[in-house]
């Protein structure tokens, strides 16, 4: 038996459904859970079939041979021990290519590996009963592997449940916005608050007018959170009839989506909906040492990524986005078009984290992270809150402002719900809640003025804008026409605050903020000429949503 190996990778935490595929590789053999009824194979292993609902599913040998249909070149440090550059890969296998494993490919130079190129396992023991599944460069294959077709998501599309809308009784009434930028050491609560306060403000509103809370993702570590509703509560003092706290909603602007059903349903009035970001000076307090960050386990979703070195959604997204240029043609110039663009609007919007132009030489040379993303590719963690308010269609006539209506929502999951074992060609979870959103509304993508569209990576904004339908797949290159066509003046303006590369990520809420500030004709930089109707979309990835919104 080979020695433990002690890579400084993260190790996984085997589970009470896991631990046995963990530690099946001890004979050097992959095994892969296979339902005892009808034959189908999964990955990680449940307790259900998706097929029959069939509750056998043991583990069966496969030939561990498989075909990288993503993969990324890690060349950033962020681990201690386990320097880059490694090679990331999402592998299918052979046997079944809707089966993968998001793994690393060893034993070779790191540019050999493509996406086709067929590879078979080796196990690494990192722990009496972990033997960690990579796989090398197949060397009996003699041309490229197959790659899985695209599923046909749109097949799995309900029809609106009822004529009767919900998004006909609600209405945007205000927003704010806290101070925003790099490393503010500022308690996360007194963000909070500064917006929530500018938002009651902004709609003309009391604080005893708001009898809702709703955030996303509610208590949360990292820097992602100020604490969730407890203490907001605790600072206000508003004795809610409602309140909403969580992360898997429909992206991060899932919250204000269940502000609205609540608003709808008659349970509040106006409910004050917010989102907390310290990232960054959560970053230089644990730098800096004042902050205790412990390593453990990898469990949960990062249980299958974590020990591989895929630590950041960058290395997530960025296998998508190799399977992306291997079916449809190098896209590296139209991602940098959307990088170069969104900072050329935020050199105009004073709340902008970044604001100095760059070029697309400057794009093309900048650090690379994992590729293809460089380091213009990658949003940027910023401290702030901003917050918005849901209110009764029948109260906003009267307010501050002029109210933004909400046209349509798109929640539907349509798609597998995974990083790795569903959508390869986009980022996951961008076409579902797309073609849902269209479903519930009478206008097209030609009717939207503006668009506010998640890029925590260039890659995801590409993403959304072929999901929405504003260019067929493979075609946002051309419809971006090196930034011509997502000017402030083009066919359609894309993120004129800058999005979340320039202006900073305050995850999708400051999207939904600017998307209500260019319909009221407010916008504090860029403001796109008399715009009728925007959409909105968030979530990097799993789960997320779209909103369109109007003026009138």
């Amino acid at each position: 038996m080979s020695p433990i190996v002690d890579t400084g990778r993260p190790l996984p935490q085997p589970t009470l459904a896991s631990a046995e595929f963990w530690a099946s590789g001890a004979d050097g053999i992959l095994r892969i859970a296979q339902c005892s009824d009808c034959g189908k194979r999964t990955h990680p292993q449940s307790v259900l079939c998706p097929d029959c609902h069939g509750r056998k599913l043991p583990l069966h040998p496969v030939s561990g041979k498989a075909v990288v249909v993503g993969v990324t070149i890690n060349v950033q440090q962020w681990l201690p021990n386990f320097p880059p550059p490694y090679v990331i890969a999402i592998v299918a296998l052979a046997e079944d290519p809707q089966v993968r494993l998001t793994t690393n490919i060893v034993g070779c130079e790191p540019t050999a590996v493509q996406v086709g190129t067929r590879v078979r396992v080796v196990f690494e023991q990192v722990e009496e009963s972990i033997w960690l599944p990579l796989f090398e460069i197949d060397p009996d294959a003699d041309e490229p592997g197959p790659l899985p077709e695209p599923e046909n998501y749109k097949s799995r599309l309900r029809q609106p449940a009822s004529t009767n809308r919900f998004e006909d009784r609600v209405a945007i009434s205000g927003v704010g916005q806290s101070k925003i930028g790099r490393r503010l050491m500022v308690d996360p609560l007194s963000l909070t608050v500064d917006a929530c306060l500018a938002a009651v403000t902004d709609a003309g509103l009391s604080l005893d007018d708001i009898d809702g809370l709703s955030t996303y993702p509610g208590r949360s570590v990292g820097g992602m959170s100020e604490g969730g509703i407890m203490p907001v509560e605790q600072a206000l003092r508003i004795r809610p009839t409602w309140v909403n706290a969580g992360g898997e909603l429909p992206g991060q602007n899932g919250s204000i989506v269940a502000a609205m059903l609540a608003v709808a349903s008659g349970l509040c009035r106006h409910v004050l909906c917010f989102r907390t970001v310290w990232e960054s000076s959560h970053s230089e307090l644990v730098r800096s040492g004042a902050w205790a960050s412990g390593a453990g386990r990898a469990t949960d979703m990062f249980e299958f990524r974590h020990p591989f070195g895929a630590m950041s959604a960058a290395n997530w997204i960025a296998c998508q986005a190799s399977h992306y240029f291997h079916r449809y043609g190098d896209a590296k110039d139209a991602l940098g078009a959307i990088a170069v663009n969104t900072r050329d609007n935020a050199s105009a919007n004073p709340e902008a984290v970044y604001r100095t132009p760059i070029t697309m030489e400057d794009y093309l040379t900048a650090r690379p992270v994992s590729t293809p993303f460089g380091l213009y590719d990658c949003d940027v963690p910023v401290d702030g809150a901003v917050a918005v308010i849901v209110s009764a269609v029948d109260t906003v006539q009267d307010l501050r402002h002029k109210p933004v209506f909400v046209e349509a929502v798109g929640t539907q999951m349509m798609e597998n719900l995974s990083w790795d074992q569903g959508t390869l060609t986009h980022l996951p979870q961008s076409l579902g809640p797309s073609a849902h959103l269209w479903s519930r509304t009478d206008l097209r993508p030609d009717d939207v003025d503006v668009a506010l569209l998640y890029d925590g990576f260039t890659f995801n904004a590409l993403s959304w804008l072929e999901a929405l339908g504003f260019c067929e797949f493979g075609g946002a290159g051309d419809f971006i026409d090196g930034g011509r066509g997502i000017a402030i003046d083009g066919r359609l303006p894309l993120n004129p605050h800058g999005g979340q590369l320039s202006a900073g990520r305050t995850h999708g809420y400051g999207f939904f903020r600017e998307a209500v500030l260019q319909l009221r004709r407010q916008a504090p930089g860029r403001q796109v000429t008399d715009p009728r109707v925007a959409v909105v979309t968030s979530g990097g990835g799993v789960p997320s949503g779209a909103i369109l919104l109007r003026a009138d």
